[in-house]
């Protein structure tokens, strides 16, 4: 019965690893942003000496930031796209 109660309690650990990812070194959620070194970290690493004076920000925020920015860009590039086909069309109707 032991056993089994181990076995289940390792295979909990796993499936939450597995869903969230952990910190190599403490094996922590990585629940924050380092913006400085763009990375996840987690909470013991953001008291750690490598962190303590990095601007950080909860891991959600920092998504929702990238997320905005790509947004933007894949706008952008639709943009051009639009108008390098209008181009090309202009062209051949030219060259024919």
């Amino acid at each position: 019965a032991k056993i089994i109660e181990i076995a289940k309690r390792l295979s909990l650990r796993a499936a939450r690893a597995a869903r969230e990812k952990l910190c190599e070194k403490h094996q922590e959620a990585l629940k924050l942003f380092c913006e400085e070194d763009q990375a996840p970290i987690c909470l013991v690493c953001r008291e750690s000496q490598a962190h303590r004076v990095h601007a950080v920000v909860p891991i959600e925020e920092a998504a929702e930031e990238i997320k905005e920015k790509f947004q933007a860009h894949v706008r952008m590039l639709k943009d051009r796209r639009e108008k390098l086909l209008g181009l090309k069309v202009a062209e051949e109707g030219k060259s024919l």
